[in-house]
């Protein structure tokens, strides 16, 4: 039964306290009329936490400590963009830019700062919802104690109405007080490098942004500093005169936009950047991320429109080239692909990247041996025990088979397999290289593992539903089938084909006609489809 409320009337430490205690499995959602926040609860210990519109998303907080640089997150959102579902971590960690271990201490950290900043909250609405799951992107294997969470959020919100009266909010700006004696006091480390960049400019909230530290931390040591009378206040950041005003509610919508957008609420992150794009056509940082969105959720047309109304520097940089083209490719348009990605990798000729992201083009637009070709050159430029990532094995698998050479496609799906075993795409391509070789005993097998995969393929479901069919079992065809294209409507003409046949062999005629239908739209020069339903409206006007 859902758990609802307002923080009025019972703490969050209380509630998650009683969640807690009892075990409980969901996800608990706290609101105001500013800002909303989420805290997922497996078997009563905390395994995510977010706060829309904070600075400590994990992307943004590898940045600013310096484990990634922006380019590395880029490349690596591009990716996600790719493949859709898959965790941004679980990406920078399989391209070496992150080990695990620091992956999961950054991943805790996140979960815990929103939290504790949700426990400074006194209003608003609170929700829990039993057994909700936290979206694939947001998942990981971290799993946090409530009851120490409770014990720190607890000290901190002490610690917080204290610091409140010298720090009332994050946009007060400080500048050094001159002191003499500045080398004879013992400061923390966090003082001592606040003190560096403390300049009667910066606001708190900027600190933040510029130490890498976490809003407590930097609220603290500013705290110590003033007590200590090294820093005093100078007021707070004045509100920008007229015109800078509307350049104001611009920063504002683009600030709000790009938290919607890390939380994954792309359609209030596209309503944002639209309000930009209304009153600045060519604002670069909304178009990139509208064109972003449109690729996420499958608009790939639109998203060329939003880069060819981009400036020169979002739609010519590396990264705009790469997303353009990958718009093209699922668009199906891939000698357009190819010749962007082609004449990028001529100005950058020793990114070893661009030699996986030209394969897969060509491999679709029937030209096996050059995607071969580019495979072994990027497999060649490994560094020694460096293992490809699964975006590789999938391709490779596929390339090596089309060239005829099913031994090296066995061998590198083997190989793919016993490196990232839980990757959908190896082993349903894997799988198919087996059904060729009339081993479906062991594909079928595959494809039955690859339906745990995260996120499911559709295509395991198809080839599952096409091995049943060929055996005369129509229920067990049907059924995956129906779950292939509930995953993706547009997976192919012949799964309709397949689910027309099977329902009109059941006596359900109407449904047949609908399937068929559909996969005459997929594929309007299907005509063994075209042929089925004129065959079937002539047998009904008899």
């Amino acid at each position: 039964m859902a758990i609802e409320g307002q923080l009025a009337d019972v703490s969050l430490a209380d509630i998650i306290q009683l969640l807690a205690v009892g075990r409980k499995t969901g996800c608990l959602t706290v609101t105001d009329r500013a800002s909303f926040g989420y805290i997922y609860l497996d078997d009563g210990r905390v395994v995510y936490a977010n706060v829309l519109n904070r600075p400590d998303r994990l992307g943004e907080l590898l940045v600013r400590n310096q484990v990634i640089d922006r380019e590395k997150l880029s490349r690596a959102m591009e990716d996600q963009a790719r493949e859709p579902g898959k965790r941004l971590g679980q990406i920078l960690v399989e391209r070496g830019d992150l080990g695990e271990n620091e992956l999961q201490r950054f991943i805790t950290v996140q979960i815990e700062e929103a939290v504790y900043h949700l426990f400074s909250w006194d209003r608003g609405a609170f929700h829990f919802e039993p057994d909700a799951q936290p979206d694939e992107e947001a998942t990981s294997d971290v799993s946090i104690n409530a009851e120490s969470l409770l014990l720190e959020g607890a000290r901190r919100v002490d610690e917080w109405s204290m610091i409140a009266k010298k720090i009332p909010s994050m946009d007060v700006v400080f500048a050094v007080e001159p002191r003499d004696d500045v080398h004879d006091v013992e400061l923390t480390p966090d003082q001592e490098r606040l003190l560096a960049l403390v300049d009667g400019h910066h606001t708190a909230r900027e600190l933040v942004l510029e130490t890498g530290l976490v809003e407590f931390d930097v609220a603290k040591a500013l705290y110590g500093l003033v007590q200590a009378g090294f820093i005093r206040s100078v007021g707070q950041r004045q509100e920008p005169a007229s015109d800078e005003a509307a350049a104001g509610g611009v920063e504002q919508a683009l600030n709000v936009g790009g938290a919607y957008y890390r939380a994954g609420m792309f359609e209030d992150a596209e309503r944002e950047y639209r309000s930009i794009v209304e009153k600045i056509e060519a604002e670069p940082t909304a178009r990139r991320r509208l064109a972003l969105i449109c690729l996420r959720t499958g608009r790939n047309a639109e998203a060329l429109a939003h880069y060819a109304a981009a400036p020169d520097g979002v739609r010519e940089a590396p990264a705009g080239i790469r997303n353009r083209a990958l718009a093209l490719e699922l668009m199906d348009r891939h000698d357009e692909a190819v010749e962007l990605l082609e004449a990028l990798a001529e100005s950058h000729p020793g990114d070893r990247d661009l030699l996986l992201a030209r394969a897969i083009p060509l491999l679709k637009s029937g030209r096996p041996r050059r995607a071969w070709d580019l495979l072994v050159r990027f497999r060649s430029g490994l560094s020694g025990g460096e293992v490809p990532s699964p975006l590789y094995y999938a391709w490779a698998i596929l390339a090596a088979a089309a060239t005829g050479d099913a031994d090296a496609a066995l061998g590198i799906g083997r190989e793919g397999v016993s490196h990232h075993p839980a990757e959908g795409a190896i082993l349903v391509n894997l799988g198919v290289v087996l059904e060729a070789r009339e081993q479906g005993a062991a594909a079928e097998a595959l494809y039955l593992r690859a339906l745990s995969a995260s996120p499911t393929p559709p295509q395991a479901h198809k080839n599952l539903g096409d091995l049943a069919y060929r055996r005369g079992d129509q229920a067990g065809a049907r059924a995956h089938f129906e779950r292939a294209v509930r995953i993706d409507p547009t997976l192919g003409d012949d799964v309709y084909f397949k689910l027309g046949n099977i329902s009109y062999k059941e006596g359900d005629r109407d449904l047949a006609l609908q399937h068929w239908r559909r996969a005459l739209e997929l594929n309007p020069r299907n005509e063994v489809v075209r042929t089925n339903l004129q065959l079937a409206a002539s047998s009904a006007s008899r």
